[in-house]
């Protein structure tokens, strides 16, 4: 049997904690309840444009 190397996964596993951890501080930060809000936003202009002005068909 050929033998496995089981270093890497845990070189891997600390380079991306380390960018994950950097990128945390310098990231936009957007909030849960703005992502939500903006969601139902959405639904509703769509809606309303398609109840004021329908498709042809």
């Amino acid at each position: 049997m050929a033998k496995q190397k089981k270093s890497e996964g845990f070189h891997s596993a600390a380079g991306l904690i380390r960018y994950f951890d950097a990128e945390e501080k310098t990231s936009l930060r957007i909030p849960p309840w703005f992502v939500l809000v903006m969601c139902i936003a959405t639904i509703v202009i769509v809606t309303a444009i398609s109840i004021i002005s329908p498709l042809p068909s």
